[in-house]
């Protein structure tokens, strides 16, 4: 993690997000703005959480594991996601792990500052509709992706961590990658295969490559990790 001094970025994002109403003045000045790297942690399962972040820019994955190890994939965020909020307010450990796909930059302020701010009633309403949305679409996550046939948990996750311009995968953690996805490694296998004879994708030199990125889409029918964050607006 590491924090950009830049104060009219931080303006430009809650412009872009129409996001100047619910933050007070008072509190904007608390306001930071930091970029993590693909791979960093922006939360860790069970550690107490220091920071509600915004996130602005970039995609992160968000995951959990259980007690022997094991990990799942419950959705990727893109903008504009929210992190930490719920175990803030609550003064809860994290429930998963987030750590960046793409780099990414969020605003964030320090939760010593809710007690402060947290009666403001347009930010209230911000905070009550974003943990709403995110109990919504966790629940359709946990509930519905691991019924869905491992052709669309795979061909939705290589969309969601592949982009057109970079549409490399290393297969170094193809074991991880059947754990997030609910899988075991032998299947995950037989699907890569159908997807390289349907050159869908191509193995090589310890890589998969999206060839076709819209027959994944079509293979998918939708990306059933991405959550149906609010856009930027217009």
């Amino acid at each position: 993690m590491k924090e950009i001094l830049d104060d009219a970025r931080i303006d430009q994002y809650l412009a872009q997000y129409a996001l100047d109403d619910v933050f007070p003045s008072s509190l904007r000045q608390h306001l930071a703005l930091y970029r993590f790297e693909p791979g960093d942690t922006l939360c860790k399962q069970g550690e107490i959480p220091e920071y509600i972040f915004f996130l602005m820019r970039g995609k992160v994955k968000v995951y959990t594991a259980s007690a022997d190890g094991k990990t799942l994939l419950i959705n990727f965020t893109s903008p504009l996601g929210v992190l930490g909020e719920i175990e803030c307010l609550n003064e809860l450990e994290n429930l998963n792990t987030v750590s960046a796909v793409t780099p990414v930059e969020t605003v964030a302020f320090h939760k010593r500052w809710l007690k402060l701010y947290r009666e403001e009633v347009p930010f209230l309403q911000f905070m009550l509709h974003l943990v709403t949305e995110k109990f919504y679409n966790k629940s359709v996550s946990l509930s519905f992706n691991l019924l869905y046939p491992v052709e669309i948990r795979l061909a939705s996750y290589l969309l969601s961590v592949t982009t057109p311009e970079d549409a490399r995968v290393s297969t170094v953690h193809l074991k991880d990658m059947a754990n997030l996805i609910g899988t075991s490694y032998r299947h995950l296998n037989r699907i890569i295969l159908s997807f390289t004879g349907a050159n869908l994708i191509e193995r090589s030199r310890g890589t998969l490559v999206v060839k076709d990125r819209k027959g994944l889409e079509e293979a998918a029918g939708r990306n059933i990790y991405e959550t149906g964050d609010r856009k930027e607006q217009k």
